[in-house]
């Protein structure tokens, strides 16, 4: 929401909508398929709106406002329409043809491309530099009764995408994110819940190696490691589909 809601600035005129409940029904959409079947964030922006005319909201729709017309006299010196002659067709006889120029309506006159085209791409790399961005900020080393030492690692995600979005989450779209510790004999490995309160849940299947469902945009995750002795040469590893491969040696 945060990345529409700057998307909308820096591109006027366009209405932050969902594309599935405000707009119309397709199918087979590229789109859907990315969001849905991939698990990727995804924005459609479409160039020209009619607010670009005289930079205000239009009171019809796209080909039904008289402002078009108004535009064309204006600015454009009559150059958009063809005007209404009759024609003598093969098959329906007497018709007129005329009206738009099919470049009118859904593309830019020539002088409103620059600005607009400049704008998308301003938002497109404004998505892309708020894609997730993973770094270890923290590795905590403690030493434990009984030969052993508990080793904390945090990973921050500072970017406002999340590795995963809500629906690959619950439907498992793609693999969870990997926080792994190598060079360790691991007896017990488990994600840390809340710190504060010491919760955690073990993980028992592959300890070194804990799946975390997703890192969220501007947050943080922490595990935690039970391993033999005291080990040297150790690095944790975070390993994201979305997120990218980050390590860091203890």
């Amino acid at each position: 929401d945060a990345i529409g809601q700057t998307g909308a600035k820096m591109l006027p005129g366009y209405d932050y909508i969902v594309i599935h409940k405000d707009l119309y029904t397709v199918f087979g959409g590229e789109i859907d398929f990315f969001a849905l079947g991939r698990g990727i964030y995804t924005f459609s922006n479409e160039l020209m709106t009619t607010y670009k005319l005289f930079n205000e909201k239009a009171n019809g729709g796209l080909r039904q406002s008289d402002e078009y017309y108004e535009f064309d006299k204006l600015l454009l010196f009559g150059d958009a329409y063809v005007p209404w002659k009759e024609f003598d067709h093969p098959q329906f006889g007497k018709i007129e043809i005329g009206g738009a120029k099919k470049n009118y309506t859904r593309n830019h006159p020539g002088f409103l491309l620059l600005e607009d085209a400049h704008r998308n791409a301003a938002f497109t790399i404004y998505h892309a530099h708020h894609m997730p961005k993973l770094e270890i900020t923290s590795i905590e080393t403690k030493v434990l009764a009984g030969n052993l030492t508990e080793i904390v690692a945090t990973v921050w995600n500072s970017r406002i995408i999340p590795t995963h979005s809500d629906h690959d989450v619950k439907n498992k779209v793609n693999r969870p994110d990997y926080i792994r510790i190598e060079g360790a004999d691991v007896i017990v490995g488990m994600r840390v819940l809340d710190k504060d309160f010491n919760s955690t849940v073990e993980q028992k299947y592959k300890p070194d190696q804990i799946e975390v469902p997703s890192i969220d945009g501007m947050s943080e995750v922490r595990v935690k490691w039970i391993v033999k002795g005291s080990p040297k040469n150790v690095k944790i590893v975070v390993d994201s589909e979305k997120g990218g491969l980050v390590e860091k040696a203890i």
